[in-house]
């Protein structure tokens, strides 16, 4: 649906109106919150013939890019940001669709592995073909505007812990 109008800038005017303080940070915020919504929402929509969200694709990703093709789940969460039930629920998924096995970890018996399996190696080359395709979604966003926005983003998510160092920041 289109909009005659621009949801953001008017919230951006009646915000003002109203005298309620950081009009422009609450811009920036829901324009962030709003290009989320676009965006997963393009993305899956590509990912959905290949059975897969952008999540469990980011899991897959992920062990792609492991030296052996297998990380403790818990690491997986710590990386890719998400709750452990999020990571449990994905794997799960995964491996009923065969991309994934559990498998225990060779020298700690309490830590379970994820090992993607050559179904997965496929179906992550195959996705990622299509994404790449349909540029993530990101109509509109040339690779200049695109590091742009990544370069604003930065300081956010610095500020909220990303890339402060560590073994997981790898």
């Amino acid at each position: 649906m289109t909009l005659p109008f621009d949801p953001i800038s008017e919230a951006e005017r009646n915000w003002r109106a109203h005298g309620w303080a950081e009009p422009e940070v609450m811009a920036a915020v829901t324009s962030v919150v709003r290009a989320h919504q676009i965006l997963l929402g393009r993305i899956n929509e590509v990912l959905r013939p290949l059975a897969l969200t952008f999540a469990r694709y980011e899991a897959l990703v992920l062990l792609t890019f492991a030296r052996e093709g297998a990380l403790p789940l818990g690491r997986m969460g710590a990386r890719l940001q998400v709750h452990p039930a999020s990571i449990t629920n994905a794997i799960d998924r995964l491996e009923a669709a065969g991309h994934v096995v559990r498998v225990p970890h060779p020298t700690d018996g309490r830590t379970t592995l994820a090992r993607i399996t050559p179904a997965g190696r496929e179906v992550v080359e195959r996705a990622t073909a299509a994404l790449t395709a349909a540029r993530f979604g990101a109509d509109g966003l040339d690779d200049v505007a695109a590091r742009r926005l990544t370069a604003t983003l930065e300081p956010l998510r610095r500020a909220a812990g990303d890339g402060g160092g560590g073994p997981d920041a790898r």
